[in-house]
């Protein structure tokens, strides 16, 4: 009953949904005395659900992935939840997350949409939520070609050593605590923002505006919405202000993109001859969104509302995957600082008397390597990504209808004792004669997720990730800025999980 109440006090409901839940009640009780289920179908376990809410409850009062993860050790690695009226698979096993990113790939190809997703990522014109099909395979190609290949992230190696020297900068300029939660995030958005636009959205006469909107962004998209799983609730957002909230932001969200785009469709030959940026770095991304779109190349499926939802998939992605990383990684470290203090050896033992850091010498930091991988598994940056069912499917036995929500939890894998030796230990050490990787082929590793829908910016994520904290512990000392009291690891509710409350520390800097 304390869940179920902490369930109503979430969503701010307003009194009179009491009297419409009563209403319900009574016709689910005789739905349910004359209604006999189809007993044929061989489904899931399911742990017991609420009326009308079935176990919403269990997913909107604390963070999901955990939940899911404890009633899994209950239940199964197969385990069928009710999110209302929707079904829902939460699989929580590496062998479950095979089948259904390897084995039945396709079967699972499209992903579930929300209403704050569709407003805010122009749904189903972008590529995260755009159904599996020829439009997605077109979007998809145009990212990964133009943005997220191999030889793109090595045209970006001059932003980022500029964006990384910035980041020095600015530590080496500060006196005291570091906020490096802060920190980290201005890194990442700003690369992504470069390397798609060729300038930081984050800064000039938008800029802060900007900031102000992308906190908006991250807290609507991390809100679960009542009304898409109890749709005659959906009412309730209307009452509480999240309606207008999210219309609002979405609105300012498009006139700052069709400013961004506006900024670039009308230059001449001669303009671009000019850009200085372009002649250092290249034709930028929103450029070959442009291009693709006025010359009609990929056909009608391609319009604004596409590159607009394309540059909000990457800016999201990118921003918050490459942050929440780093912020977990440099959490841990200064948690475990024997594991700090063996990174630096190993940097400063291959720089030497040398202060650049090339691709060359990242080769060689098999331990740095270690270090993100054990992160990753510990501290996933998406620990529920979400697919659908599209078809009717036999898994492991069991049966999925079409429709069905299916969640891989990413966390759960990342802490089973029977692949990992003391899973809820950070110990680097476990990655260093193991040929395990985070690519998408081992399934006990896979906080990019893996098959179809894998993310397909890991080398462009790897790359800054690699560089940026290579450098920081090169080039400086540290340690927590409260010595001796132990670090806060609380997680943060959303889509992407964070730290809860701000990394903060104290650096000194090196000498050589």
């Amino acid at each position: 009953m304390s869940k179920f109440l902490s369930l109503m006090d979430a969503i701010k409901f307003h009194p009179f949904v009491f009297q419409a839940l009563a209403t319900f009640f009574i016709f689910w009780i005789i739905h349910k005395w004359f209604h006999k289920p189809n007993g044929s179908k061989k489904l899931p376990p399911s742990p017991p659900k609420l009326p009308i809410i079935g176990n919403l409850h269990q997913l909107m009062s604390s963070l999901p992935h955990h939940n899911l993860h404890r009633l899994s050790r209950k239940y199964g690695p197969l385990m069928l939840v009710h999110l209302g009226s929707m079904p829902a698979l939460a699989v929580s096993s590496m062998e479950g997350a095979r089948a259904i990113l390897k084995t039945n790939d396709l079967s699972f190809a499209d992903r579930p949409t929300s209403w704050v997703a569709k407003k805010l990522f122009y749904g189903p014109k972008d590529v995260s939520l755009s159904p599996y099909g020829e439009n997605w395979r077109q979007r998809k190609s145009i990212c990964v070609l133009q943005l997220l290949s191999n030889r793109r992230v090595d045209s970006f190696r001059a932003i980022r050593k500029e964006e990384t020297s910035l980041l020095l900068k600015k530590i080496e300029d500060s006196s005291g605590v570091l906020n490096l939660s802060q920190m980290f995030f201005e890194f990442s958005n700003g690369m992504i923002s470069r390397a798609m636009s060729g300038h930081k959205f984050s800064e000039g006469e938008n800029g802060k505006k900007f900031v102000s909107l992308w906190k908006d962004v991250s807290s609507s998209v991390g809100a679960i919405n009542i009304g898409d799983f109890i749709p005659w609730l959906s009412w309730v957002a209307r009452v509480n202000g999240f309606k207008a909230k999210v219309q609002r932001v979405a609105k300012e969200l498009d006139e700052f993109l069709e400013l961004v785009i506006q900024g670039r469709m009308g230059r001449t030959r001669e303009e671009k001859a000019k850009d200085i940026d372009l002649n250092k770095y290249g034709e930028n991304f929103v450029d070959i969104l442009l291009d693709i779109y006025q010359s009609n190349a990929y056909g009608v499926s391609f319009c604004k509302e596409s590159v607009k939802g394309i540059l909000m998939d990457l800016l999201e992605g990118g921003t918050h995957t490459i942050s929440i990383a780093q912020e977990w990684m440099m959490s841990e470290m200064l948690r475990h600082p024997e594991v700090l203090k063996r990174l630096q050896a190993e940097v400063r033992g291959i720089l030497k008397d040398r202060v650049d850091i090339t691709d060359h010498d990242l080769e060689k930091m098999t331990y740095l390597k270690a270090v993100i991988k054990e992160t990753l598994r510990l501290h996933p940056p998406i620990p529920l990504p979400l697919h659908k069912a599209r078809n009717d499917v036999k898994l492991m036995g069991y049966e999925v209808s079409a429709g069905t929500w299916v969640a891989i939890n990413i966390f759960a894998i990342g802490r089973d004792p029977k692949i990992w030796d003391e899973p809820e230990k950070f110990n680097p050490d476990r990655f260093l004669n193991s040929s395990i990787d985070f690519k998408g082929q081992d399934f006990e590793l896979i906080p990019f997720s893996s098959g179809r829908r894998g993310c397909p910016g890991i080398s462009f994520a790897m790359a800054n990730i690699e560089y940026t904290i290579a450098n920081l512990v090169q080039k400086f000392e540290w340690k927590l800025a409260e010595d001796g009291k132990e670090l806060d690891m609380t997680e943060r509710q959303g889509l992407h999980v964070g730290r809860a409350v701000p990394l903060l520390a104290l650096a000194s800097k090196y000498q050589f």
